[in-house]
């Protein structure tokens, strides 16, 4: 009688749980998220130490392994409720192993003296964490044969994947940075052809927040990046307006995504079919907010840089101008962010946001003058090309953005 009841409870507490239409994001997917706020803060601080082409391809890569394993695990929690049974236990040993990945990103390419190789590490906690996901959402799969089969055929460009990396890490630079790149390629590439409509999307919610909320921890790296910046250096006048200029831009950024963008991908997603919304939440959350939520990545080494200059008069004065790979990821990182929401406008909304593109071609343009100009000039420029897309945008929606961003139109006018 004990063990039957001993099983008994053991079944209970192992029970998969569906998700359905309301289901929201759980508080395990968010202390999930907390570990890749430690992550995206070593990928900048991975760009900053190298501040090169090949520092920017070395963190580029690493975030886009980060972002596939986040990805991956938001899939999951749509699929079944992330705080129940059997899929609680693998969030919860995903978080660790997560956390061990992020530990190793300062040496992901670059061994340091003693203790385990780092690249290899890396590369095995990758391979973990996928092979673990896979495995759950077989679990959580049920008697769900499609999706069982298509989980399978994932599973081939994951292992390939991971047998890159590490061939990548036994190799060491300069061949394992092109190595993990084709790994990259391999794993984003297969899982976009062997997507055979096989995925379920059951909870537009659930997935809008999820992907919002990456958002958010994306936008909380950059302020950290500012105060990073100046921590070592006294508070003058300097710092301060610096300070303000760099929050204007990430605001900016917040306000383009929240206000009116992520309403219109949540509306298109409630009310796409089974089929099509599988392959829109593919399209424009897990591909198309990769160069979002990167490109935030950038701009905040590009602020980083800029708040260093303007904070420590020892080593610069106010009229040196930011140069170099922090001044790139400033501004093509402010581009690519708001081309990034252009091109997810267009595939959830229908329409191409044209102001959006100007925008991005107007930080581009002001490249060659921002690098004549003082850094906090070069922050300036980038903050008010932001500000006015966001009251170009106002002005545009007029009363239709109320409409928006209450689920009463499907879209914003150009």
């Amino acid at each position: 009688m004990v063990e039957a009841t001993a099983q008994s409870g053991w079944s209970r507490f192992a029970r998969v749980r569906g998700t359905g239409p309301g289901h929201g994001v759980t508080t395990l997917e968010l202390f999930f998220d907390l570990v890749f706020v430690f992550g995206f803060v070593q990928v900048t601080q991975l760009l900053s130490a190298d501040p090169t082409a090949t520092g920017a391809l070395r963190g580029l890569v690493v975030f886009a392994l980060l972002w596939w394993v986040w990805c991956s695990y938001a899939w999951l929690g749509n699929q079944a409720q992330a705080d129940e049974g059997t899929v609680r236990l693998t969030m919860l040993l995903a978080t660790g192993v997560m956390f061990v990945m992020a530990l190793t990103i300062p040496e992901s390419f670059v061994d340091l003296p003693g203790g385990l190789f780092g690249p290899l590490v890396f590369a095995g906690c990758f391979a973990a964490v996928r092979l673990l996901h896979l495995a759950s959402y077989l679990v959580a799969a049920g008697d769900d044969a499609v999706l069982r089969r298509q989980i399978l055929t994932t599973a081939v460009p994951v292992v390939l994947a991971s047998g890159l990396l590490a061939v990548g890490a036994a190799l060491g630079p300069p061949a394992q940075t092109w190595v993990w790149a084709l790994a990259l390629v391999v794993d984003y590439v297969g899982i976009w052809v062997t997507n055979t409509a096989g995925w379920r999307l059951h909870s537009a919610r659930h997935f809008a927040e999820r992907f919002g909320l990456v958002v958010i921890v994306a936008l909380g790296e950059s302020l950290v990046s500012i105060g990073v910046g100046v921590a070592e250096h006294a508070v003058s006048w300097p710092v301060i307006v610096g300070s303000a200029f760099g929050i204007t831009v990430v605001v900016a950024m917040w306000w383009l995504y929240f206000d009116v963008a992520t309403h219109v991908g949540e509306h298109a997603l409630t009310h796409a079919d089974d089929v099509g919304r599988s392959r829109l939440a593919a399209d424009a959350y897990t591909y198309l907010h990769f160069p979002i939520v990167g490109s935030v990545l950038f701009v905040a080494l590009g602020l980083k840089k800029a708040m260093s200059y303007v904070s420590d008069p020892e080593h610069h004065t106010l009229t040196e101008p930011l140069s170099g790979m922090p001044l790139l990821s400033l501004y093509v990182g402010a581009a690519v962010y708001v081309v990034g929401h252009a091109a997810f406008l267009r595939r959830t909304g229908g329409r191409w946001a044209v102001p959006h593109l100007v925008a991005a071609a107007v930080v581009l343009a002001l490249l060659p003058l921002a690098a004549r100009l003082p850094a906090l000039a070069a922050m300036a420029l980038v903050a008010v090309v932001l500000v006015g897309l966001v009251v170009v945008d106002l002005a545009n929606l007029g009363q239709r953005r109320d409409q928006i961003r209450h689920g009463h139109a499907p879209a914003p006018a150009d």
